[in-house]
């Protein structure tokens, strides 16, 4: 994982480079490098590879995060069904309460509440897919933020630059005619080409990876329900699987009458 991490990385903050470099070469007959065209686009170039570097790192991160077998563990659903099955709720409580996937903190919320009946549990389930999948759809929508952000970081580079070519021009730096102009110009392009590059797969990542989750959220939510389908909520009633330390005491004027 983490040589496909680095290989990713790598193609995402040269391909827009290479592809500027390609074009050069082709267009002047010589050989440009990386590092000059990152240099034409200005300061925005920095932000620009910041926020390139953001995009792979979300997008490597919710990967990893909304896959099925990191969402629903099988050996999570095994343990937890072994559990229920012999009765043993405090148990299954206890080692989900161990692991760390989301299903196991749906679970584990689910059997805190389920000494309140059916209604207080589903409810406790239904509330914390939900807070689940805000918490990954918050990470999903930065790539959104960064496909909107990038293109107009990349024109501003280019408006900067531009303001620049013309303030030579005016003050008879480019006198050399159209040729060294056009040429200032297509130096300061390369901000805008790039943010639009950047652009590109963090919108595509964000479509992809959104219906990808919805999808491990499905998964989710089905495996917890079927686990509690059955439960004998009747003779848990005001049971505290759980176990935890509780903090709402009884009024002290109940304690203490004539205090």
């Amino acid at each position: 994982m983490k040589l496909t991490s680095k290989a990713a990385l790598a193609f995402t903050l040269l391909c827009p480079m290479t592809a500027f470099a390609a074009d050069a070469a082709h267009a002047e007959g010589k050989k440009e490098s990386l590092l000059t065209l990152y240099s034409e686009g200005g300061w925005v170039m920095h932000v620009l590879l910041i926020c390139s570097i953001a995009m792979v790192w979300l997008i490597i991160d919710v990967w990893i995060r909304t896959n099925r077998p990191k969402m629903t563990p099988p050996e999570d659903v095994a343990t937890a069904q072994d559990r229920f099955r012999a009765g043993d709720y405090v148990g299954a409580y206890q080692e989900m309460k161990a692991a760390v996937s989301p299903y196991a903190e749906v679970v584990r919320a689910g059997l805190g509440s389920i000494g309140h009946g059916k209604d207080a549990t589903e409810e406790a389930i239904y509330s914390t897919v939900d807070k689940i999948n805000s918490t990954l759809q918050t990470r999903i929508n930065y790539l959104s933020v960064i496909g909107v952000c990038a293109p107009m970081i990349g024109l501003l580079g280019t408006v900067f630059g531009m303001k620049g070519a013309f303030g030579e021009l005016g003050t008879g730096s480019l006198s050399g005619g159209v040729g060294p102009l056009a040429g200032h110009i297509g130096e300061v392009l390369v901000a805008t080409a790039t943010g639009l590059l950047v652009a590109i797969p963090a919108f595509m990542a964000f479509y992809f990876l959104r219906n990808k989750l919805q999808g491990a959220i499905h998964q989710l939510q089905d495996e917890s329900e079927r686990l509690f389908r059955n439960a004998p909520y009747e003779y848990l009633q005001n049971t505290d699987v759980g176990q935890e330390e509780t903090y709402a005491a009884l009024p002290n004027w109940i304690e203490n009458p004539e205090g």
